[in-house]
């Protein structure tokens, strides 16, 4: 399958920080507290892996998930010359692929869904949770859903449709409204934990969202 980020991902989180003002990475990392020594932790779509490695520089046992060559490839990159107490899993696939239902303590989706049309995201995110233990945790870190008076909510659609657009042109992924990822994870049995919220500019650009089994 032709890699659709060999273009983009060697800029991907360069890219990221200029557009996010490093928000985007604060955002990836904000529910990585709740990982504990020896756990099971999966990070779907992995691309750069900034999450990825802290959580196994914290003693997880982490297996990551991605369909492009050219981001395992950058990850891979970044794990150069660290260490780890459990070696970290690298698995080049589809992440509807995976199978290990249950086995996970955490599963990461940090700006990974919003490359799908909507109900490609929802049977992803439905797989996703599956792979959770029973009262175990589901991240999604992403663009939050506009908000404030009009204007505000203008500007911030703006803000996420240049972004979406750019993807579509250089990577072919999915054109489509910011997705409401709370309202999905609760329709997925999912209990909303914790929400925290990342500001760019003059309002909330991102949020990362903890849901429980």
């Amino acid at each position: 399958m032709k890699d659709r980020y060999s273009i983009v991902g060697p800029f991907y989180d360069l890219m990221s920080v200029i557009y996010s003002f490093n928000q985007i990475d604060k955002c990836k990392t904000a529910m990585l507290d709740k990982i504990k020594p020896d756990s099971n932790v999966l990070f779907a779509g992995v691309g750069h892996g900034i999450d990825a490695i802290a959580a196994a520089q914290r003693g997880a046992k982490v297996t990551v998930v991605d369909l492009s060559a050219t981001m395992l490839k950058r990850f891979n990159k970044g794990i150069e010359k660290k260490t780890f107490k459990h070696p970290i899993r690298q698995l080049h696939q589809n992440i509807l692929e995976i199978d290990e239902f249950s086995k996970y303590d955490m599963v990461f989706a940090n700006f990974f869904l919003n490359v799908f049309p909507e109900k490609m995201m929802i049977q992803v995110l439905s797989l996703l949770t599956k792979l959770a233990k029973k009262d175990g945790f589901v991240v999604v870190g992403d663009f939050s859903l506009p908000k404030g008076n009009l204007i505000a909510k203008f500007f911030q659609i703006l803000y996420w449709r240049m972004a979406d657009l750019f993807f579509v042109i250089a990577a072919k992924n999915a054109l489509h409204p910011v997705y409401d990822y709370q309202k999905y994870m609760r329709e997925l049995g999912l209990k909303i934990k914790k929400v925290k919220y990342f500001r760019m500019l003059f309002d909330d650009r991102y949020y990362s969202i903890l849901g429980q089994k």
